[in-house]
């Protein structure tokens, strides 16, 4: 019996390991752990884990259709991983493990002690890369090592693609009878573990849904991506990432349908569809730099002389950020559609974590931290190369002088406030003169229903600034 363990990777086309453990005659079976206190632990915002589980009933009738069952098991933590899986590979009889591998250093240390139970067993274990297009190790220096800055990664990424390409595994061929399948909501323990199952409308979960978003995006909106990326009220990005966290669509899929879109792989700036593809080298490269650097997934920074600066951790200021309530409205509004949606668009994503860092100087481990618990695309990698970048803590930060200004922000990239009034609906009906700095017209009106600005930018800039320049003393 052969044992394919599905995590983030929650699809059967384009699956390394589904596809390598279906080769061949011998049975297969799958398997997805449910581990809610670890979730917990991790962060793990609600409507991430609804999607997810939303995706997992999905991906169980899909498999059950194949004719190959797929297995649940509640394990608390990830300490308690390894002897469930020893327990359930003899109850199966299974021989070969079969999985994608993990670039967080928990995840990595739950494998490595699964394949040292799992061989007390003569169970052999086989991983896989299903997580990037290009696996971490295989961009290098010249002298042999992974690399630390971003445009030279991205170069060799784009010439290790061009001198190896990648292939898309097509998903597996029916290897039986269909199997019965019993919904994730009929299963009473799932159901005390972890709440309402039932996932947001706003987000329909199976590889089909991910694969017409990506299908649109490339048809409609690829070849002004760099023009309109940057504006929250305009449908100008791919909205993939939270597929793109669940392993519900690959990257490497994503590579291929733009490749096929154009007729060719862009390869710089000068080429429509290449800043696009260079956001998913981004995703690329943060993931490499967790495999480097595991102490990135400890709450260390990038930089290690930044962790000597004097970060703030006022619980009242912090609260107001959480809450949309800074005075601020492009901040406001997309703190409040982050709590509402569970999604924030990048830009905003890049506003938010500089004014909590370098207007109110609170650590960007909160900030971390909340859009964790709050995001349905959380993702490790990706947040905490953002929140560093931000902050100037991380891989090629902005210049530590280099801080956004929110009111400007707002005014060039959301001109006629549509998104702020979407969603701070005090600032509804103010005219679009006034929306990025609205409290001289709220005063005029006589009004006291939008908090003031809790504080000076320009005064909170320089502070911000002579943080950073301490180090140098």
């Amino acid at each position: 019996m052969k044992l394919v363990w599905f995590r983030n990777d929650l699809r059967l086309a384009d699956n390394p390991a589904l596809r390598h453990a279906c080769a061949g005659d011998e049975p297969v079976a799958a398997l997805f752990i449910i581990s809610p206190t670890q979730w917990r632990q991790h962060k793990m915002a609600p409507i991430r884990q609804r999607f997810m589980l939303a995706q997992v009933d999905e991906l169980g009738r899909e498999l059950a259709a194949l004719g190959i069952p797929l297995h649940l098991l509640r394990v608390e933590t990830f300490a308690e991983v390894p002897a469930a899986m020893a327990d359930l590979s003899r109850e199966l009889g299974v021989t070969q493990l079969y999985a994608n591998q993990a670039v967080e250093i928990d995840e990595q240390r739950r494998d490595h002690a699964v394949s040292a139970a799992l061989a007390e067993q003569a169970v052999s274990c086989h991983w896989f890369n299903g997580c990037c297009v290009l696996p971490p190790g295989r961009v290098l220096t010249g002298s042999g090592e992974m690399f630390k800055v971003f445009t030279p990664f991205s170069r060799a990424w784009l010439k290790a693609l061009d001198e190896e390409g990648f292939v898309i595994h097509r998903a597996p061929a029916r290897r039986g009878e269909p199997l019965p399948w019993q919904p994730l909501a009929e299963r009473a323990w799932v159901d005390e573990a972890l709440g309402e199952l039932t996932p947001d409308p706003r987000w329909p979960v199976g590889e089909a849904e991910a694969l017409r978003r990506l299908n649109i995006f490339l048809e409609q909106a690829v070849l002004d991506y760099g023009e309109t990326r940057d504006f929250p009220a305009i449908a100008g990005t791919s909205v993939l990432s939270p597929y793109l966290a669940a392993g519900i669509i690959s990257p490497r899929q994503c590579v291929a349908a733009l490749q096929q879109r154009l007729g060719y792989r862009p390869q710089s700036k000068a080429q429509p569809g290449f800043v696009w593809l260079n956001e998913l080298i981004w995703r690329e490269f943060y993931r490499h730099l967790l495999v480097l650097i595991p102490t990135l997934s400890m709450n260390r920074p990038f930089k290690v002389e930044t962790a000597a600066l004097p970060w703030s951790w006022d619980p009242d200021a912090f609260a107001a950020w959480c809450e949309g309530r800074t005075g601020y409205p492009i901040v406001d509004a997309a703190m409040r559609c982050l709590n509402t949606t569970g999604w924030m668009h990048n830009r905003l994503r890049m506003i938010v974590a500089s004014f909590l860092t370098k207007d109110l100087h609170i650590h960007w481990r909160l900030g971390e931290d909340y859009f964790m618990s709050r995001l349905i695309d959380g993702d490790l990698a990706a947040n905490n190369g953002g929140w560093q970048w931000a902050a100037g803590t991380g891989a090629d930060a902005a210049p530590y002088f280099r801080v956004f200004n929110p009111t400007t922000q707002g005014q060039r990239f959301d001109p006629q406030g549509e998104f702020i009034r979407t969603w701070v609906t005090e600032l509804a009906d103010i005219p679009a003169a006034y929306v990025h700095q609205p409290h001289d017209w709220l005063r005029l009106k006589g009004r006291q229903d939008y908090p003031a600005p809790m504080v000076d930018h320009a005064v909170a800039r320089v502070r911000a600034i002579e943080m950073f320049r301490s180090l140098e003393k």
